[in-house]
């Protein structure tokens, strides 16, 4: 409610008003804060950026971080839209919303050009202020992971006791996107076992050859029979796996700049560091959609 007052919403009738009277020139004076700060909160967005020395890339590693933290939240509130939609078999819900994830996901992984410049050098002069502290404990870039479906228990360590610990908690415990997906297909005809339907979605996910089966049949009737019900199901398979390749394409991003910028160091976070991220990379986001397409 403190948003909405300091705001103050107008229509559309408003809005037309005010621009005649105006004459199309912009509104210059205003009595209060400007309605743009007030909105946006520009006043505590600017505030965040505080860093602990005088090192140029410092203000860069702290924006960008930010940044990403942000995109983080915005594709962990689109994740989610798409795992609801997807449960009420809403598909054209869930496939706008993954359009947006994908085209977040593609905005998010820009960010790591404006550190591209950042050597070794630059990233010693300011390094040893961060402490231990690590992109490894990002609670909203591990909501990512848990709503795509990358699930590893011992990730739930660090966050006992943060803000961010219950929601961590129900994104593990609860069905994530592919989980919603793959009974949607069940739901539509395909034969799954009970195994991959009912199993605890607490546990990491075990890629399974009847899902897999599943979406070569997704791709084959839609070639075949041209059935409008099959071709929405095949629009969900592209866009899963344009999400699960942006995605991928961040991971490799990511591991990039930690060898640009550190090389094969030990990670602050108590990793040793590349090592840790590269073997990372080996979990597939909705791996059934990939092995699919040997069979096709």
């Amino acid at each position: 409610m403190e948003t909405t007052a300091r705001v103050r919403p107008t229509s559309a009738g408003e809005r037309a008003e005010r621009a005649q009277a105006g004459g199309g020139l912009p509104t210059l004076d205003f009595e209060r804060e400007l309605p743009y700060d007030a909105y946006v909160r520009t006043d505590i967005l600017h505030d965040l950026q505080r860093p602990l020395s005088d090192a140029p890339g410092e203000m860069s590693f702290l924006v960008i971080t930010q940044v990403m933290e942000l995109y983080f939240k915005l594709i962990a509130y689109e994740l989610l839209s798409v795992r609801e939609a997807l449960r009420a078999d809403r598909v054209p819900a869930a496939l706008g919303a993954l359009r947006r994830t994908a085209l977040h996901l593609q905005a998010l992984n820009a960010s790591w050009n404006g550190l591209r410049w950042m050597t070794p050098a630059d990233f010693n002069r300011f390094r040893d202020l961060l402490g231990e502290a690590s992109g490894l404990q990002s609670g909203m870039y591990r909501l990512v992971e848990f709503r795509l479906g990358l699930k590893n228990e011992a990730l739930l360590r660090p966050f006992r006791g943060a803000a961010v610990s219950d929601s961590l908690r129900r994104a593990f415990d609860e069905p994530s996107v592919w989980d919603a997906a793959t009974a949607l297909l069940a739901r539509h005809g395909y034969a799954l076992p009970a195994a991959v339907l009912d199993r605890d979605h607490g546990s990491e996910y075990e890629p399974s050859e009847a899902v897999e089966q599943a979406w070569v049949r997704v791709y084959r009737d839609d070639a075949e029979a041209g059935d409008p019900e099959r071709a929405r199901l095949r629009e969900l398979g592209d866009a899963l796996t344009e999400v699960s390749e942006r995605f991928a394409e961040w991971r490799y991003a990511h591991v990039a700049a930690v060898r640009r910028s550190m090389g094969a160091k030990p990670g602050s976070g108590g990793s040793n560091g590349l090592a840790w991220l590269e073997r990372s990379m080996t979990r597939t986001v909705f791996p059934e959609l990939w092995s699919a397409r040997t069979h096709m």
